[in-house]
């Protein structure tokens, strides 16, 4: 069976899991873990574990669709009443910290999360050292924390010309192993700088990267974020995620060529999101482009975990 390995967080890493797990793989999801915001950057900053959303997600994912989805709906429940001191919280990254104070560790609590959602593949964490974002623009201000890329409250115009962590994270050793083994590895879509990026800044990384030597894929994403890639063409994103993990080249881009409508992108429009264009440059960016119609027939730009996953099993 072949080993695949995706390498993101929160719903870009979700969508391909679930198409994933449709076919024949050995998954392992690795998972970023330097979110600060809401929920899970409360219990981070409370308790000192793991930031558990990402995790959660990836959990929920791949965990199985017959005998889970009582499970699937108590980990995504997310308490809603103003004023008390659970408004906000999800009962996944609760369980999360419960699993970890009665077990001794994050990376306990995650295995024993998998078993009771009896998972096809497993989640590691990319690295278990606390560390925090910090982005550089090119007028030389620095933003400090996932959750302030995430949510620019500086002038979102402005590119990032840097990214770092701080302290320096190192890569968790079992994922280490596994991306070094791996006969795919998937750079999911996501938030390039919040997301994505700080995955490939963790010591190892890029060492354990070009060791593999199974094929790697990035999956474009389908839409800018201000803040973050504004302006953006799909070869500007993969350049970055070029330059952050070391390699020449990817053996694949997996990008959309379905048409957006006028009427999603005036919804998308007001948050600053916009169509990502394929442009001629991503040609030099990887040794194949794969373009095919990855969107689902609804009103929110989301790929479709079925096609997805369908195109990364031809591959």
């Amino acid at each position: 069976m072949k080993k695949v390995v995706t390498i993101g967080g929160g719903t870009g890493s979700y969508m391909v899991l679930r198409g994933l797990k449709k076919f024949p793989f050995s998954i392992t999801a690795v998972v970023t873990i330097f979110d600060n915001g809401g929920s899970t950057g409360t219990l981070r900053d409370e308790f000192g574990i793991l930031p558990p959303g990402d995790l959660r997600r990836c959990l929920v994912a791949l965990s199985d669709d017959e005998r889970g989805s009582v499970l699937r709906d108590l980990f995504n429940f997310r308490f809603n009443k103003k004023g008390s001191s659970l408004h906000g919280h999800s009962f996944g990254n609760l369980f999360l910290l419960a699993l970890s104070e009665i077990y001794g560790g994050d990376t306990e609590a995650i295995k024993k999360a998998s078993e009771l959602l009896n998972l096809k593949g497993r989640v590691l964490p990319v690295s278990l050292d606390k560390s925090h974002v910090h982005a550089t623009l090119e007028d030389g201000s620095e933003i400090v924390g996932e959750s302030n890329i995430d949510i620019p409250k500086h002038n979102g115009n402005l590119r990032i010309v840097n990214l770092q962590l701080k302290p320096p994270a190192r890569i968790f050793r079992e994922t280490e192993k596994a991306i070094r083994e791996a006969d795919v590895v998937v750079i999911c879509p996501g938030d390039i700088f919040s997301s994505l990026v700080p995955n490939l800044l963790v010591g190892g990384m890029k060492e354990a990267l070009h060791a593999c030597k199974g094929k790697k894929v990035a999956i474009c994403n389908s839409m800018t974020k201000w803040g973050e890639t504004h302006g953006y063409a799909a070869s500007d994103m993969m350049k970055e995620l070029l330059k952050y993990s070391g390699l020449r080249k990817f053996d694949y881009v997996v990008c959309n060529t379905r048409e957006i409508s006028a009427k999603v992108q005036a919804q998308y429009a007001k948050e600053k999101k916009y169509p990502v264009r394929v442009d001629a440059a991503l040609e030099k960016c990887a040794k194949k482009i794969i373009k095919a119609d990855l969107l689902t027939d609804v009103d929110l730009v989301r790929y479709d975990p079925e096609t997805v996953g369908r195109i990364l099993y031809k591959i």
